[in-house]
């Protein structure tokens, strides 16, 4: 009864919320942005819109690095098919999707040119992407920006330094080399490859990566009130330089793109993780095993779908997924694990530059008495309540909803003179939105903390700004069940 009234009361937080923000945002309608597609000379469009069309030619302008056969593959027409005009618009806004979610164009354009009244010419026009960035790192070491900020003062201690090396198109064919070389907090050198097209047909491909870390601290535990407990702690970690943690790994993977929305993926690895004896000493079930060092193997296998207009920051479509994985030699012992994971995206354009979505997802891992090295649900990575930041909630099993609603409220660009064969301008698009988050995690009664098997629930109102290669800067104020608010502050990148 008591989590009833809280649950109202939270609720009507949200509804006062969204009428603040909805009574401000309807004023400052904007109008729709058009297309970056261009029509020309189809007569009769309007009188016959059930005749067809045939593409008497079909050219992409702007490629200078990528291969061109890597657009053509993108696009579900080509020289010589039949489009229907009622579709033609469809169509084409189709196809530059699909061209836009290769990451590889920082514009695609599509021109459409009627030779007669039933042959037209379709040019692509392409504008790439920089790829190439041997740039130097500066990252915290904590789970996000806020805990880095807040929990630890944002000390300069906590970070890491060093040399990334990408290049996000090595060989023209969107295949990818990353190289990192880290230092500071952490130590970590790995390398990563993989070429999505690596066959003539454009529908296999593979990948390879390995590294080598070192940290000077250890999560061993979550506390009661969902904090995470980390050795050693800040007195002996002041009097040593030690590193308490050291594992390298090896992963090789195969992908199969059929069609243009769905891929699969199939990956096997070998991992092998030291601790400190510090570590197993304060959680004997760290591993499960007593044991302060583990060699373990991987099989993961990854169904996806995804047709939506931006990967990166989506605003219509429908994306989705399930993920098999099996860690360990066997079934109970040690870090064994076999779990199963899925997801589904919605993302809705309700007009005048209003959108909503809802993204739900889930895991179980079995059997359910995990080491607590398994245990990891909520709270890392993308997978957390917006307003939660600074809890982690870990389990066998997990429930997550996130629903938002968003609007455009102005978008612009601003010229940028300085390198005009690479870059002209750079977009800004602002939307303000609000939201709110429910979460459910399961595990074992021996393992629960405040915030398990129970509902959560959390809301809140932000910004987002939207700017070039999908950078998203995300500013929100959240706030949750245990009756605690704050601004918070997240970013993510399209590379």
């Amino acid at each position: 009864m008591k989590q009833s009234v809280y649950v109202m009361i939270y609720l009507k937080k949200i509804f006062c919320c969204c009428l603040i923000i909805f009574s401000s945002l309807f004023s400052h309608a904007q109008k729709s942005e058009i297309p970056n597609i261009s029509i020309t000379g189809i007569p009769g469009l309007a009188a016959d819109s059930t005749r067809k069309v045939c593409i008497s030619n079909l050219l992409v302008n702007g490629t200078k690095r990528t291969k061109i056969y890597i657009v053509y593959r993108e696009l579900q027409f080509t020289k010589g098919d039949s489009i229907q005009i009622s579709q033609l618009v469809k169509e084409l806004q189709q196809a530059r999707q699909q061209v836009y979610n290769t990451t590889l164009f920082n514009e695609v354009k599509l021109e459409v040119v009627a030779m007669d009244e039933y042959n037209i010419n379709i040019t692509v026009n392409v504008k790439e992407r920089w790829y190439l960035y041997p740039v130097p790192q500066f990252q915290w070491v904590d789970r996000n920006f806020n805990e880095w900020w807040k929990t630890y003062n944002h000390s300069l201690k906590r970070v890491n330094y060093g040399i990334k090396f990408v290049h996000y198109n090595l060989s023209g064919r969107r295949d990818q080399l990353n190289i990192y070389l880290i230092n500071g907090y952490s130590r970590n050198i790995s390398f990563a490859y993989s070429n999505p097209y690596s066959n003539s047909s454009l529908n296999r491909g593979f990948s390879v990566s390995a590294g080598y870390t070192q940290n000077r601290e250890v999560a061993y535990n979550t506390s009661n009130d969902n904090t995470i407990m980390f050795y050693p702690p800040d007195s002996i970690r002041k009097q040593t330089n030690d590193f308490v943690r050291n594992s390298w790994y090896f992963n090789v993977g195969y992908q199969v793109r059929k069609g243009f929305f769905s891929r699969q993926y199939f990956a096997a690895g070998y991992s092998f993780l030291k601790v400190d004896d510090s570590v197993v000493i304060k959680n004997p079930r760290y591993f499960k095993d007593s044991v302060t060092a583990k060699g373990y193997p991987e099989l993961a296998y990854t169904y996806q779908y995804r047709n939506v207009d931006n990967i990166s920051y989506s605003l219509k479509g429908t994306s989705a997924y399930v993920s098999v994985l099996k860690r360990g030699w066997g079934f109970v012992r040690g870090v064994d694990m076999f779990s199963v994971e899925a997801g589904l995206s919605k993302y809705f354009a309700l007009g005048k530059n209003w959108y909503s979505n809802f993204q739900l997802s889930g895991r179980i891992k079995l059997p359910l008495d995990q080491a607590y090295f398994n245990q990891r649900s909520l709270g890392y990575g993308q997978a957390y309540l917006r307003g939660l930041e600074y809890k982690v909630v870990d389990g066998v099993a997990y429930g997550l909803l996130r629903s938002t609603l968003k609007k455009k409220i102005v978008s612009f660009s601003m010229p940028f003179p300085f390198f005009p064969k690479i870059l002209t301008k750079i977009p800004f698009t602002f939307f303000a939105k609000t939201y709110t988050d429910f979460g459910y995690v399961y595990n074992k009664p021996k393992f629960d903390t405040y915030l398990n098997n129970r509902l959560l629930y959390t809301g809140g109102f932000g910004i987002d700004l939207l700017t070039l290669y999908d950078i998203n800067l995300r500013f929100e104020y959240s706030f949750n069940q245990l009756n605690k608010s704050g601004l918070f502050f997240h970013t993510q990148s399209g590379f």
